[in-house]
């Protein structure tokens, strides 16, 4: 069928392209790969490089690139081109199988957190088919073919955040599958899916602002700024009407997404002036997360086009809304339905109850580890506030769902909230009607209708980590409760009964996760504490989780991280966090120094001169004098905590010395003129 979009899809090597170009067992093979993740038959990769180089040298490509999502966060690429020498003084364009396949890349030079030493530089990225090559046009008309990869080192370990991804994903479908076997749904070799609809908030500032501002230059979030007398008070930018500037740029963003395959299908106005969401469809989790990095290179490029800077930072503005990116997480189970919406009838709701019961047993026993999955120094700032879930990680099920739930525990479901009384068929658990709950936007983890949303992931992070995590403990959970299923019924126990039991006994244990009120309030607090829930506040401290007992057997269990690669990751991402901490506070320093404090000193020296102003001359004097004690103090520091504590003193003074010097000696864009475009 005709796409609706004109040009969707027109630069991705997908199924309807591989279909009309490849023989037709060529196809099947690979198909077959994709559905059922069965290992790819090598003889075929000739063909599908030959084609593939073909489809892009007739749309201008000349060089191709394994494009793949390194321990940085960001996405890495090395371009080769297809010529080859005929050895006869000229060349002919080649791309075998081989080079489809496998690519060496140099390993020493990524973040490896102690994987690999700086003289062991050999690195192996591998093609990823089930997730489709795609053509990336640059203005200069350069274009190039970007095949989707893992990367790994030379002893195969996992250098990348695809991965693990994939060996989670993997795991997750064979406990789907395994659940599903025992509610009679048996698909043969058909994997099940989990899939993402991955929500991406921005801001757009306007680049000659940009250009005078080195803390958004260099740490990507202001390190000083006084609150705009008006920002987001008003809830009148929420929805709001799209200003002709911005919308242009909304319509070539989508544009450029479509003909990449990512289906971007939502855009508005965020809370905060300056904010805004895109929002696509969801897909197989492995592919939503290569559309997410994708998108966040798409949104840089595209705003540099309409005269803009795409902020991705977490909170690159205080005081007001943070930008995260909402993991709309869901099963598709192998009989190709979404196994986190309700059924029509009492099988299915038992094995969607099944289902949301195990995920309360899977976040209440790693609610640690899936706080350190979202721990960088960008969501330190949002967490907590503005519509940012805090950093207890907790579960809302509505009203309706937790009801169930409780019945369940207390012996068996017969009725619902909303729908009275109703018929219970042979599994003791209720029909549930859709739209069954409301949205807490203060829950970590919330039941939005069909999917859980995981409200943590910072603006700027790859989604992939918090996967990789959901994933697995998920995967624990099934696998757990499936032992349990299944050696009560080989023992003689009716399945109904067994499950009940098994259930009712989940929920007794991981209860204490559920909470449905408002996640921002001091009491809150206090009963989490009470239930002995983690509030992990700091990267710093959410990171040692990694080092627990715990998280390395439940990753090391299923094959997604050994210890050395889970061990690495935590050695990554500490020093990561370090470092931006240290380069935030040699920028902050830096920018007192030289920009505040000779402004600081012109209004002063203005000011000294007429009586009449002389208490705000003594004011600025006062706080002056605190901004360079301020700065001696940060200088001064040089572990991360002293760090921080050292630059929040410092922004405050500055801040306010911000409210006093006049407008035209003030060496920065304010607040107000940034957040208005």
């Amino acid at each position: 069928m005709k796409n609706a979009i004109e040009g969707f899809g027109e630069n991705v090597f997908g199924l309807p392209v591989m279909e009309a170009r490849l023989s037709a067992p060529t196809f099947a093979s690979l198909k077959k790969t994709i559905d059922t993740g069965s290992m790819l038959d090598a003889s075929i990769a000739d063909e599908v490089a030959e084609s593939m180089k073909e489809w892009a040298m007739e749309k201008g490509v000349t060089h191709y690139t394994h494009w793949f999502q390194p321990l940085t966060g960001a996405t890495a690429e090395k371009h080769d081109s297809f010529i080859f020498p005929d050895f006869k003084g000229g060349i002919v364009t080649a791309f075998s199988g081989e080079e489809l396949i496998q690519g060496e890349p140099d390993a020493s030079s990524f973040p490896s957190g102690g994987l690999r030493a700086t003289f062991e530089a050999r690195g192996y990225t591998g093609w990823d088919p089930t997730s489709p090559a795609f053509i990336k046009y640059a203005d200069a008309g350069a274009a190039t073919l970007c095949i989707p990869t893992v990367f790994c080192g030379y002893n195969g370990e996992a250098l990348d955040k695809k991965t693990p991804l994939l060996r989670s994903m993997k795991v997750l479908s064979e406990q789907t599958v395994r659940l599903g076997k025992l509610f009679g749904i048996d698909c043969g070799d058909t994997m099940a899916k989990a899939t993402l609809g991955s929500e991406q908030e921005y801001f757009l500032l306007d680049q000659d602002l940009y250009a005078e501002r080195p803390d958004l230059q260099q740490t990507g979030r202001t390190l000083f700024g006084k609150a705009s007398c008006k920002h987001q008070q008003l809830d009148d930018h929420y929805f709001g009407s799209i200003t002709t500037r911005v919308a242009a740029f909304m319509a070539d963003l989508d544009s450029e997404l479509w003909k990449l395959g990512v289906p971007a299908k939502t855009r508005h106005n965020e809370v905060c002036p300056a904010q805004f969401e895109l929002a696509p469809v969801f897909e197989t989790l492995n592919v939503s997360v290569d559309h997410n990095m994708i998108t966040m290179e798409v949104l840089r490029t595209t705003a540099e086009k309409h005269g803009f800077v795409c902020l991705l930072h977490e909170k690159p503005f205080a005081g007001v809304n943070g930008s995260g990116k909402h993991n709309n997480w869901s099963i598709s189970g192998p009989d190709g339905k979404n196994w986190l919406k309700p059924g029509d009838n009492p099988h299915e709701n038992a094995k969607f109850m099944t289902i949301i019961v195990a995920l309360m047993k899977a976040v209440d026993t790693h609610a640690d580890l899936l706080r350190s999955s979202v721990a960088t120094a960008g969501n330190d700032h949002r967490l907590g506030a503005n519509e940012a879930p805090p950093a207890i990680v907790s579960v809302f099920l509505g009203d309706q769902l937790t009801d169930v739930v409780e019945q369940i525990e207390a012996g068996g479901a017969s009725s619902s909230k909303e729908g009275g009384s109703i018929h219970l068929g042979v599994d003791l658990l209720p029909k549930l009607p859709r739209g069954n709950t409301d949205r807490n936007r203060t829950s970590p983890f919330a039941f939005v209708g069909n999917r859980f949303e995981f409200r943590a992931v910072g603006s700027n992070q790859s989604p992939a980590g918090a996967n990789i995590v959901l994933n697995t403990i998920v995967a624990e959970a099934f696998d757990e409760i499936c032992t349990e299923l299944e050696a009560a019924v080989a023992e003689g126990k009716e399945f109904n009964a067994a499950l009940q039991e098994i259930l009712a006994a989940a929920i007794k244990q991981h209860k204490r996760i559920l909470f449905n009120g408002d996640g921002y309030t001091d009491e809150w607090l206090d009963e989490a504490a009470k239930l002995g829930l983690p509030n992990l506040v700091s990267t710093p401290e959410a990171l040692e989780v990694l080092n627990t007992q715990k998280a390395k057997d439940v990753f090391a269990k299923y094959g997604v991280l050994s210890n050395e690669e889970l061990e690495s990751r935590y050695n990554t991402y500490k020093e990561t966090y370090e470092t931006l901490i240290a380069i935030e506070a040699s920028a902050a320093a830096d920018i007192a120094k030289t920009m505040i404090i000779p402004a600081a000193v012109t209004a002063i020296t203005e000011y000294s001169v007429v009586p009449a102003v002389a208490g705000i001359s003594g004011e600025m004097s006062s706080l002056l004098e605190q901004v360079v004690s301020g700065v001696a103090a940060l200088e001064a520091v040089g572990e991360p905590a002293g760090q921080v504590a050292a630059m929040n003193g410092l922004r405050a003074s500055v801040d306010a010395l911000e409210a006093l010097v006049p407008a035209d000696l003030w060496p920065m864009p304010t607040y107000a003129e940034m957040l208005f475009i």
